[in-house]
């Protein structure tokens, strides 16, 4: 015998169909999946020294009980994320925070495939009804001013097209501190870590709240 709906039911069902309005979003809700290379998946330090780990304590810290889930593969273009973008919203992540082109702009990949790429993620999340955010990264100097630019550019132009949540530069306050990179001058270290955590951590804050959380307590 089919057992009556519970009210919950009752109301996702009215939500689905248009005729009550969906429940807001609740931070306990929150998980944010962070697609991206080396830098997010923590190469050479422990799990909870890790971008993921650190910035999830420091939501939690201010109020946003959400999980920060390491989607982070070391090595990864932005190709290879557009690639596996589906495998992680399959996770069903209530948000995704884009962490890529350090290795595309190591390699001197042309900018037109980085856009072409972050495009393809873009367009996977929203398809999925996820928010995104993106962190960006400068090309090294020695690439030249015009790939510099062309590099930035294809960064703001996603980001301009579908009014995202934007921290231009993932790195910002590391560069020229080689006390706080690993031997290889390349990632972070814990002290290196915990830096970009809390000069990233009001952009995340402010991009959560415009999504309709709001801290707990």
């Amino acid at each position: 015998m089919e057992r009556t709906p519970t009210r919950r039911k009752m109301l996702a069902l009215l939500a689905a169909s248009g005729l009550v309005a969906a429940a807001p979003a609740r931070a306990a809700d929150c998980r944010i999946a962070v697609l991206g290379d080396s830098l997010a998946a923590g190469y050479g330090l422990p799990p909870a020294a890790a971008f993921p780990a650190r910035l999830e304590a420091a939501l939690r810290a201010r109020g946003f009980p959400c999980a920060v889930l390491d989607a982070g593969v070391s090595g990864d273009t932005s190709a290879g994320g557009a690639a596996r973008v589906g495998w992680v919203l399959a996770d069903r992540p209530s948000h995704l925070l884009v962490e890529l082109g350090g290795n595309d702009a190591l390699r001197a990949l042309p900018p037109e495939q980085l856009e072409a790429n972050l495009e393809r993620i873009v367009a996977a999340a929203r398809t999925a009804g996820v928010p995104v955010m993106i962190a960006g990264m400068l090309a090294p100097t020695n690439l030249g001013p015009e790939y510099g630019a062309a590099f930035a550019a294809a960064y703001r132009r996603v980001v301009d097209r579908h009014d995202l949540a934007f921290y231009p530069f993932f790195l910002d306050g590391l560069v020229g501190r080689p006390e706080l990179f690993q031997a290889d001058g390349i990632h972070p270290n814990a002290a290196g870590v915990a830096l970009i955590v809390e000069r990233i951590l009001p952009t995340v804050e402010a991009w959560l709240a415009a999504t309709g959380l709001s801290r707990s307590g």
